[in-house]
């Protein structure tokens, strides 16, 4: 199988981050190059695999998922690649802008396109020069604290959903689909196994409960007021990166613009200085 056939499933479109991130990891080793595939949603990758690869059994082809890990992980403590069942690949940060919300990198970004002003009078530059580091490092943590409780309860939310039918629906079968049939076609076993499925889906639904809610939230108001957590800007792992993004651009709206940012600095990630990323480098590699 030649190396074409080697496919990078992830997230949202063509101009994502998540494709630019993944562009940055392949430059480091050019002639092991997968096709990388834009698919959506991170609910549908799956279904979206087994279209790409039709008519052939998206089973038997070389393909990994790499999307953010949003809610749906908690991360480890030591940093390192999350992965979810055989080939789906989470970042260790919540997203891929946590990994760009740096303020030693949003201060070089300021001052590059300060001098281009300085050099080019028709620049349409407005935001003068850059108000150091430490003044950009106080505003991503000022953002970060207007989000402490949010971000509390999108985890709880998280947590109470999770074995939920937010996360899995009721199916309406107990194979692996249609086209897949049952051992026995006989009404009896055929109402047994679906009785089974609503116990399965209701037990889920009572998960659901309003003081499950407040017993998670708790928890991670907890952990997200603790002293280390602020020191250790552990909110880069735990907060979500678009979030933070919103928050700053909230703060001062006068400043730069992240997403502009965001767009330039993903050419500048020194990947070598994660080792979630390098783990994803080795498995596109072995892929």
């Amino acid at each position: 199988m030649s190396i074409v056939d080697k496919v990078i499933f992830c997230e949202g479109k063509q101009t994502s981050l998540d494709i630019k991130l993944l562009e940055r990891i392949l430059t480091e080793n050019p002639e092991q190059r997968p096709t990388i595939v834009s698919a959506g949603g991170k609910f549908t990758f799956s279904v979206f695999a087994q279209g790409y690869f039709f008519p052939d059994e998206a089973i038997n082809k070389q393909y990994i998922i790499f999307r953010d890990r949003d809610f749906d992980v908690q991360p480890t403590a030591n940093v390192k690649l999350l992965q979810l069942g055989q080939r789906c690949f989470l970042t260790h940060r919540a997203c891929v802008e946590n990994y760009l919300l740096n303020a030693n990198l949003i201060h070089k970004y300021w001052q590059a396109k300060f001098a281009e002003k300085s050099e080019n009078p028709l620049s349409k530059w407005g935001h003068g020069d850059s108000p150091g580091i430490e003044t950009i490092a106080a505003w991503i943590d000022r953002a970060a604290r207007t989000l402490t409780d949010y971000q509390a309860v999108r985890w709880a939310l998280a947590d109470v959903a999770k074995p939920s039918v937010a996360r899995s629906q009721l199916e309406t079968t107990w194979t692996k689909g249609s086209g897949n049939l049952p051992a026995s076609l006989d009404l009896q076993h055929c109402q047994a196994e679906a009785k089974k499925l609503i116990q399965t889906f209701r037990e889920a639904v009572d998960q659901v409960t309003q003081d499950r809610f407040e017993e998670r939230l708790v928890i991670y108001q907890t952990q997200f007021d603790q002293a280390e957590f602020w020191q250790q800007k552990q909110y880069l792992i735990w907060f979500h990166g678009k979030d933070l993004q919103k928050a700053m651009q909230r703060q001062e709206s006068q400043y730069i613009s992240l997403k502009n940012f965001f767009n330039w600095a993903i050419d500048q990630l020194d990947i070598t200085q994660y080792s979630d990323l390098m783990e994803l480098q080795t498995e596109i590699e072995n892929l």
